[in-house]
């Protein structure tokens, strides 16, 4: 920030929040592009807010069995991956009444033009838009309140998620505006990394999903190390050899995807990792990748297994965790209410 350009979150304190959907298997995307990077900021001395976002889930329909395992998955998931549950606040959403609070406040402050804009929910919806849920439509106004109930600052997100934050940032600046305080953050969106956006292994133009129907096109964080390798083995690729240099990758989106991968999961630039395997073709390159993801992913299911052994534990966990985040979100939904002439007499 510049003179000219004072910075708007200066007087509030740096607060981490992010969230991923308990909606079935945790993939190599969300790893690489989310859990590493949550994991890496507890080391840098600002508060970090994790969440399970199990009132997003909702918003299509869920098996209530399958919906209470996969929040159980995805805990274990975030732990086995790092997250230290007494250096990061980890609960699921649902155990923190103010979220669905301030999210009804937070929709009487956006606009329906500013949520028909939401380009996910086009996609989501698309030409059954009138057999959605209203909570589907409405969820990006939930995704702000999720974010300013802490005062978040910054918000660890991949690019399909940036509008989003755009929009919190939106909301926080009206109602700040409306109300005449400084109360809401502006919060900062924070992508990073050579992977923040992992695709297909099946079409590199398209995101590696949970969601799709292709159990090939994704590595799941409880996938074994043998069906790791099979599934990268088998991931499209082009009968050309790997270039020399990034230019090179254009227009080959499945082999920019692996070199990608390969990147994040090396800790090198995509650069390098060209430096080192140009000129080679997919036959020595996809073995390579599969044995640096077998390294890498196999602790991580060694540990969400083990963890999966024991949900009492991981409830355990998400109930304190809960509290935790509670304890900082009431006073600021509550100023919220006084702010908007609610009465609180108890």
């Amino acid at each position: 920030m510049t003179d000219a350009q004072p910075n708007p979150n200066a007087k509030f304190k740096r607060r981490i929040f992010s969230g991923i959907q308990p909606s079935g298997n945790l993939t190599l995307g969300n790893y690489l592009g989310a859990l590493r990077r949550f994991v890496e900021k507890q080391d840098e001395g600002i508060e970090t807010i994790y969440c399970l976002v199990d009132l997003h889930a909702i918003t299509v329909w869920q098996d209530p069995d399958a919906l209470r395992h996969q929040t159980r998955e995805a805990a274990a998931g975030f732990i086995a991956a790092g997250i230290d549950p007494e250096r990061s606040i980890l609960f699921n959403q649902s155990q923190v009444g103010g979220h669905a609070e301030l999210a009804w406040l937070m929709n009487c402050v956006a606009r329906m033009g500013w949520m028909n804009r939401m380009t996910q929910w086009k996609d989501k919806a698309g030409k059954n838009a009138e057999k959605a849920s209203l909570g589907l439509f409405a969820y990006p106004s939930l995704m702000a309140a999720d974010i300013l109930l802490y005062h978040a600052t910054e918000v660890p997100v991949g690019e399909d998620q940036k509008q989003h934050v755009e929009l919190t940032r939106d909301i926080a600046a009206k109602f700040n505006h409306d109300y005449k305080v400084d109360f809401f953050p502006q919060p900062d969106s924070v992508i990073e990394g050579a992977a923040t956006r992992v695709m297909s292994l099946r079409d590199g133009t398209k995101k590696m999903s949970k969601s799709d129907p292709s159990d090939a096109s994704r590595i799941n964080l409880t996938d074994s190390p043998d069906a790791i390798a099979k599934k990268i083995r088998k991931a499209v690729t082009d009968p050309e050899p790997l270039p020399e240099t990034l230019e090179g990758l254009e227009g080959r989106a499945e082999a920019r995807n692996l070199v990608n991968i390969y990147a994040a999961l090396a800790g090198k630039t995509p650069a390098e990792v060209l430096g080192e395997y140009g000129g080679e073709g997919f036959g020595k390159f996809k073995p390579a990748l599969a044995d640096l993801a077998v390294s890498v992913m196999e602790p991580i299911n060694a540990e969400m297994n083990r963890l999966m052994q024991d949900p009492a534990e991981i409830d355990r966990i998400l109930g304190r965790g809960a509290e935790q985040a509670d304890a900082i979100a009431r006073p600021i939904l509550e100023k919220t209410y006084e702010i908007m002439g609610m009465v609180r007499s108890r």
